[in-house]
C-alpha cells in the first residue's frame, strides 16, 4: 500500500491496550503491513507481544523514530501525564513535516504542537474507545486544519476505521466525547455487575446470571443498532424502552425505582463529570 509519500509506516509511542487494539486491527484490516509499524515500550512482555506479530518494538523513542523512512507518521498513545517527557526524547528525532496523530485525552492539538515544537505542523486529535479491542469501537477524529495533507487525513480514517467506526467532531467536543464514549464502556459494565448482581440474589447461580445479562445487553445493543439503521423509520431508545414497558407490569416497577433514585439524572451529571476532568487534565 502506497501514497506520494510512499508505504504507510507508522512509529507508535506506548504499547497499552488501545494501542494494540489499533496496531492489531490496522494489520489485520491490510491498512498497515506488520514489518511497517514500530512501537516505542518500556515493557519487554508488551514488547514481546508486538513482536510475536511480527511487528517491530524498541524500548527507545530514537530508535522507533529513526525506523520510520520517508515521510513519518507518529501515534502517540501514552497517558497524558508522560506527554512533556515523551515530548523531550522525541524532539531531537523528529523530521520536518511529520503526521501526528494523538489519542491522549484532554490534549489539545495546540498543545500538542507546542511541546513538541520545531517543524511540527500536522497534528489529528483522535480519541477510540474500549470496544475498538474487539473491533466494535467508535473513534472521534477532530476535524484538523488546513495543516493537515488530505491523504494523511485518509490514513487516520483508514486506521480507526480498521477498529470500528469513526466520527467527525469539532476538536472542543473532544472532551464530551472522552467523557460519552471513552468513558461510556465503564458505565454500561457498571449497569452490568448490578443486573448480574440482581440475579444472584434472585436465585440464579453467578454464571447463569452472568451470561442471561451478557446476551440481553448484546441483545439490545443489536436491537438499537438495527433500528437506528433504519434512519427516521426506526425507533431510538425512548420508542424501545416504551415497547418494552407495559402499563402496571414488571418493567413499570423497575423504571420506578429508578426514576426514584435519580438513575438518569446521575449518569447525565457523571458524563458531565467525566468532561471536565478531561478539560483539567489537558489544561
Amino acid at each position: 500500500m502506497s501514497t506520494r509519500h510512499g508505504r504507510f509506516e507508522l512509529a507508535v509511542m506506548g504499547g497499552g491496550n488501545m494501542a494494540q487494539a489499533i496496531v492489531r486491527g490496522a494489520v489485520a484490516a491490510g491498512v498497515l503491513r506488520a514489518p511497517d509499524v514500530i512501537v516505542c515500550e518500556p515493557d519487554e512482555g508488551k514488547r514481546a507481544l508486538f513482536e510475536s506479530w511480527g511487528v517491530r518494538a524498541t524500548a527507545s523513542h530514537g530508535a522507533a523514530l529513526a525506523g520510520l523512512s520517508g515521510r513519518g507518521r507518529v501515534l502517540l498513545a501514552v497517558k497524558p501525564q508522560m506527554f512533556a517527557e515523551l515530548a523531550g526524547q522525541m524532539r531531537p528525532h523528529m523530521g520536518s513535516a511529520w503526521l501526528v496523530v494523538s489519542i491522549m485525552a484532554g490534549v489539545s492539538v495546540e498543545r500538542i504542537r507546542t511541546t513538541l515544537g520545531g517543524p511540527v505542523n500536522s497534528v489529528v486529535r483522535v480519541m477510540p474507545n474500549l470496544p475498538a479491542s474487539v473491533r466494535q469501537g467508535i473513534t472521534a477524529i477532530a476535524r484538523p486544519s488546513a495543516s493537515v495533507e488530505p491523504d494523511d487525513l485518509a490514513f487516520v480514517e483508514r486506521l480507526f476505521g480498521a477498529v470500528g467506526q469513526t466520527v467527525a467532531v469539532d476538536e472542543p467536543l473532544m472532551d464530551a466525547f472522552t467523557a460519552l464514549a471513552g468513558s461510556g464502556p465503564a458505565y454500561v459494565f457498571l449497569l452490568v455487575e448490578a443486573m448480574v448482581e440482581a440475579g444472584v440474589r434472585a436465585g440464579f447461580a453467578r454464571a447463569d446470571s452472568e451470561r442471561i445479562v451478557r446476551q440481553t445487553l448484546i441483545g439490545a445493543g443489536a436491537l438499537l443498532e438495527a433500528e437506528g439503521a433504519a434512519g427516521g423509520k426506526g425507533r431510538d431508545a425512548a420508542a424501545l424502552r416504551e415497547s418494552v414497558t407495559s402499563k402496571g407490569g414488571t418493567t413499570e416497577a423497575a423504571l420506578r425505582v429508578l426514576e426514584a433514585r435519580g438513575v438518569a439524572g446521575a449518569v447525565v451529571d457523571a458524563v458531565l463529570a467525566a468532561r471536565d476532568r478531561g478539560r483539567e487534565l489537558g489544561a
